[in-house]
């Protein structure tokens, strides 16, 4: 027999974190090295065998390109490969590490480039490094007008190509509600002018500083949130010309995001994380 209540963890430690219901589960690597395989994170980020995510976060510490960041964070997804960028994921573990540290400004390094974090209040802003609108930055298959690319599917056409440290294709409705987002972005994420697959973003513009959206996401699921997205589509909207504003607060299913672009390429990505709970991985 076993008491199941009253056994004494053992095993790594772990804490559940979510922003705007984007969930992650965190694992601090920098003293005892977390190595998983894809079978162990993809074991973690299922709900039905393991914890649940939509990313596991491993901090780490910085390698000769993160001189000065304060820790590393790497981004696995949850098929197991190793996520280039995710910016809700990115302030939950800034929030973790303002809490430990006490600071309320420091750099991660994430994808050998140091983000700028800074806490103000219960918002955690980070600065998601240089977007880009060139066609093999994409990347994409073949040379293309990066503003207006041609592909369609249920309602989606004429989209616009970015790069946001991963590649976003962004698709302007009239009416959002009308949109079969799995769908058509499943059938457009597989095209073979998306040389890595791309996330699939949908967007109706409400006015001057706000934007209605929602991201079917690699490897293929439709997000609550999507902090890279968000300063895809802030991006895109303003090199269509569709807003003016350099700030909009991106309304999605899971909450609100505001992005704030210090100059033409340099998003700011702002909004709340929480902690939701800790627990331990088996030994």
């Amino acid at each position: 027999m076993k008491d199941w209540f009253n056994i004494v963890p053992q095993g790594r430690p772990f804490l559940k974190m979510q922003g705007l219901q984007n969930h992650f589960v965190i694992v601090d690597g920098r003293t005892m090295p977390f190595k998983p395989s894809e079978q162990e994170i993809r074991h973690i980020c299922d709900i039905g065998t393991g914890i649940g995510a939509e990313q596991l976060m491993v901090i780490e510490p910085v390698t000769e390109h993160g001189k000065g960041a304060y820790a590393r964070a790497r981004i696995y997804n949850p098929d197991g490969t190793e996520a280039e960028a995710c910016g809700n994921a990115t302030r939950c573990v800034a929030l973790l590490l303002f809490e430990e540290s006490g600071l309320d400004e420091f750099g991660i390094e994430v994808n050998f480039e140091i983000l700028a974090c800074k806490r103000d209040g219960e918002n955690i802003s980070v600065e998601m490094g240089k977007i880009s609108f060139d066609w093999d930055k994409i990347p994409l298959s073949k040379p293309s007008d990066t503003l207006h690319i041609d592909l369609k599917s249920g309602g989606l056409q004429d989209g616009v190509a970015v790069n946001v440290a991963n590649p976003h294709l962004v698709f302007f409705v009239e009416d959002f509600d009308a949109i079969n987002i799995p769908k058509a972005g499943a059938e457009i994420a597989t095209n073979s002018l998306l040389s890595e697959s791309a996330n699939i973003g949908v967007a109706e513009i409400i006015d001057d500083t706000h934007i209605k959206f929602q991201v079917w996401e690699r490897p293929g699921m439709l997000t609550m949130a999507c902090g890279s997205g968000s300063c895809a589509v802030v991006a895109a909207a303003r090199a269509r010309g569709l807003i003016r504003s350099d700030y909009a607060y991106v309304n999605m299913p899971g909450g609100t995001l505001k992005i704030t672009y210090k100059d033409e390429v340099s998003p700011i990505m702002s909004g709340p994380a929480e902690f939701c709970y800790s627990g331990y991985l088996p030994g």
